[in-house]
């Protein structure tokens, strides 16, 4: 019969081998390949030759580089499309949440695009905004409105990315909205409308606190996401855009990286970005703690 300290380290064994393979991918996938990075960027690696210590001076040069502040206006500039989308993806929840006819056919249609492929949509918007024949500016049209070459202009180019982004996150964030909705208990609207609130004052007092940590948890990921967005704007505009008006940070990035083979270059742009992503997150969740506090 096995003693109680055997068991004990028997079950103990089995559970670090129960968390063995996750340690080992967040080492070899995650810690090694940041920590790497981090060191490259120190370095002028190219990827093919010795790569040489060269200090602080990539950092020297992403401060003078007017492409990098470029790429940062531009992907900050497209995180304008975060609250337009919540807005519009909460409106919609509580569209659906009324139990009107055909809400499971509205549902499907709206998240059809989150689960489609984004290299084939984005393949279909680019088709979409082409300024000769695309059905934007047909539709357009229609109403005598005159529509740009919406992925050639420096002015529009933006706004068309983010509004494609919107609507490609649309469905996705409504269903998390309209799953919060619909876990609220009846019997809150219920009290309200026997004391009298209006459905303004019931939708501010019971529905928008209860959806807040939902929302707290789109806004953290979208602003992850979208500091990171690549594959849209790669397709659609797969030099930057005109005058580079569309490239993201990532873009530069890879450009950098695969393009021109400045890998320490690229590294040093990672790790900026990295730390930018760190700093707005970590704002956010000091935020939304004071918040809870007050």
């Amino acid at each position: 019969m096995e003693t109680k300290s055997n068991l004990y380290r028997k079950e103990k064994y089995y559970g670090l081998l129960f968390i063995l393979p996750p340690v080992l991918g967040f080492i070899i996938f995650g810690l090694y390949p940041t920590l790497y990075s981090v060191y490259s960027s120190f370095t002028d690696m190219d990827g093919l030759g010795q790569m040489n210590f060269i200090g602080l001076d990539n950092y020297k040069e992403l401060w003078s580089d007017e492409l990098f502040h470029k790429s940062m206006f531009n992907t900050v500039f497209m995180m304008i499309g975060i609250p337009i989308g919540l807005i519009l993806a909460l409106l919609l929840a509580l569209g659906l949440n009324r139990g009107i006819w055909g809400t499971t056919a509205f549902r499907v249609i709206y998240y059809i695009p989150v689960i489609s492929s984004l290299a084939a949509i984005s393949i279909l918007w680019q088709w979409a905004y082409n300024g000769d024949y695309g059905l934007v500016n047909q539709f357009l049209d229609l109403f005598g409105i005159e529509g740009p070459n919406w992925l050639a202009d420096k002015n529009t180019v933006k706004p068309a990315i983010m509004l494609m982004a919107i609507w490609k996150g649309l469905g996705y964030t409504m269903l998390l909205y309209l799953a919060a909705i619909q876990s609220v208990p009846k019997d809150y609207y219920e009290a309200a409308e026997l004391d009298g609130a209006n459905g303004w004052q019931a939708f501010w007092n019971i529905t928008w606190p209860m959806v807040k940590p939902v929302t707290f948890f789109l806004v953290v990921t979208n602003i992850i996401g979208g500091s990171q967005i690549f594959t849209e704007i790669n397709i659609m505009t797969s030099t930057g855009g005109p005058e580079f008006s569309s490239a993201s940070v990532v873009f530069y990035i890879w450009q950098k990286a695969f393009g021109n083979l400045q890998m320490g270059y690229a590294s040093a742009m990672s790790v900026v970005l990295g730390l930018f992503i760190f700093i707005v997150t970590l704002l956010q969740f000091k935020l939304d703690k004071s918040s809870q506090n007050d």
